[in-house]
């Protein structure tokens, strides 16, 4: 066999292979044995069949099997011989085949980036040294009694920290603010919208200019949209709002004691409190945890200059930018907001997917070099784990993951994380002042 190769572009190859005819004939002559022994043809018991005939027969099926043979074999041996990782199916061309006559076939290819792997036991990081708190407890309790708060309607006029049911219409200019947002409806018009007396609640400056007024009452209050609106098109516009009070409720909130304890399934207030504090600590553990595992990612990111196989990273791209358009339209975004953002989206999603891609590779190849792999219990166990996160039985889950090839990905993100595992306990880890 003979082999050249030609650097398409960076991480893209192709792979000229030239069998000899002599390889060539002796694949024949095998394939067609094989056929004679297993051939069934009228007038003759299986594998008694005259040679001449099986061929006629069987011509084209023998070529194809000769030749997907002889590509099959010499293509993985080109590979391993030249230490080649290629990441993606290659596109075959066939260029001369026959009998008598040299193999001659083409192969386009994509590899695995190149690259030094760095000293990655060691990595430097900081975590914070915080731990959770007695008024961090507090503020917990106290979004558990908002939870809990009574709104009971009062006869006198608005007051700071009241909560008011208002029905108000928009405009700019005296349009619908719709003539400018199209997505902006819930900020053009609603009726019965709850707002909390609040500076900074809903639109900067809207909530204080309803202080003072009764019930029944209609105020016309004026706004600046801010620079950075969540809705682009009104960035920077005047508005004007017509509202009209429809209740004026202020919020109470229950004591914190032992029936507010229960009422929460706690035996006493002081189990209430070591919950809540046990909640605090790992949700901590878990914030801190994770930006000491980023560090480490971004070590490695920021160590290693590579190229990267441009289809991986599209096909990456591709998927987080279906995530980010379904994250949007989960939170209530509508088609032409998303539409509005297409570029913006698009650029976040290709550079984060460059970055993902390119920790991956890095993340394999340190698991290649240090043994790290995914037993078969360890699928088990995470499969079923997905199973109960998305409710559904465990066999119906494995159905869709056969549908989907997805043991891969399942497999891909254990590994990842088992080899960000190691990376972390091989760490050179500072402790460092919480910040403020």
């Amino acid at each position: 066999m003979n082999v050249t190769i030609e650097n398409l572009a960076p991480c893209k190859k192709l792979l000229r292979i030239e069998i000899d005819a002599a390889v060539v004939d002796a694949t024949f002559e095998t394939v067609v044995k094989d056929f004679q022994r297993h051939a069934s043809l009228p007038g003759f018991r299986p594998g008694k069949a005259p040679r001449t005939m099986v061929e006629n027969s069987y011509g084209p099926r023998i070529e194809q099997e000769v030749k997907s043979k002889l590509i099959n074999e010499n293509y993985r041996k080109a590979l391993a011989d030249h230490k080649l990782r290629v990441v993606v199916s290659p596109d075959i061309e066939e260029i001369q085949f026959g009998r008598g006559q040299a193999l001659q076939f083409a192969a386009t290819i994509e590899t695995e980036p190149e690259f030094d792997l760095p000293e990655y036991k060691g990595i430097p990081v900081k975590r914070e040294s915080r731990a959770t708190t007695d008024e961090d407890v507090t503020k917990a309790l106290d979004v558990l009694r908002g939870q809990r708060a009574e709104f009971k309607d009062v006869a006198r006029a608005v007051q700071a920290d009241d909560f008011v049911v208002i029905n108000y219409t928009g405009t700019c200019d005296g349009k619908p603010l719709t003539d400018f947002a199209p997505t902006a409806r819930g900020l053009t018009e609603q009726k019965n919208f709850w707002v909390n007396i609040q500076p900074g609640q809903f639109i900067p400056g809207f909530t204080e200019q309803l202080v003072g007024a009764n019930t029944g009452e209609k105020r016309t209050v004026s706004v600046d949209f801010p620079a950075e609106f969540v809705s682009a098109q009104l960035s920077g516009k005047k508005g004007v709002y017509e509202v009209e009070v429809v209740q004026v409720k202020e919020r109470h909130l229950p004591e914190i004691n032992e029936e507010f304890a229960k009422a929460f399934g706690a035996e006493n207030l002081e189990k209430l409190r070591e919950g809540v504090r046990s909640d605090l600590q790992n949700e901590l553990n878990f914030k801190l945890n994770r930006a000491v595992r980023e560090q480490i990612i971004r070590h490695l990111l920021d160590t290693v200059k590579c190229e990267l196989p441009e289809s991986v990273v599209n096909a990456e791209t591709r998927n987080v930018v279906y995530d980010v358009v379904r994250e949007n339209q989960q939170r209530g975004a509508s088609k032409e907001a998303i539409e509005a953002n297409k570029e913006q989206i698009f650029s976040a999603a290709a550079s984060n997917a460059k970055e993902r891609v390119k920790a991956l590779f890095m993340l394999a190849r340190i698991a290649e070099k240090e043994g790290i792999k995914v037993e078969q219990p360890e699928m088990v166990q995470r499969i079923h784990a997905m199973a109960q996160q998305y409710q559904m039985p465990v066999p119906k889950l494995v159905q869709q993951l056969e549908e989907k090839n997805g043991f891969g990905e399942v497999q891909e993100q254990i590994l990842t994380g088992k080899v960000i595992d190691f990376l972390q306990l091989h760490a050179k880890v500072e402790e460092a002042p919480a910040a403020g």
